[in-house]
């Protein structure tokens, strides 16, 4: 099993949850797909686009429950990330986690990945 993380507010989580589906940050829609990090990952995601915003949460997904949509496609200096081609099922989330920020404002995931 391979796991795969998405950082999102809160309030848009909760949004989510109740229509059933997640389409995507403002990002995501623009690029055409729903951006996910693998663990190894996630904290420079979070460093790099999430910096200074409270209310976080991690959703934690199965990667082999997405099928097909799932592509890994070279992001970051080649590294390969997951990209979902289409709305997240919120049924398919695993777990959801708050995201404490550190002394500088970073969303701090190690503990929660």
């Amino acid at each position: 099993m391979s796991r795969i993380y998405k950082i999102l507010p809160r309030a848009d989580w909760i949004a989510a949850h109740e229509a059933g589906r997640y389409d995507g940050s403002p990002l995501d829609l623009s690029d055409g797909f729903v951006h996910f990090s693998t663990a190894a990952q996630a904290q420079e995601t979070a460093r790099r686009h999430f910096a200074g915003q409270a209310e976080l949460v991690v959703l934690e997904v199965e990667a082999d429950d997405l099928g097909a949509a799932l592509r890994w496609e070279p992001s970051r200096g080649g590294d390969p990330f997951p990209h979902l081609y289409g709305p997240l099922a919120a049924e398919l989330v695993r777990y959801v986690t708050e995201a404490p920020l550190d002394a500088d404002g970073v969303p701090v995931l190690g503990a929660l990945l």
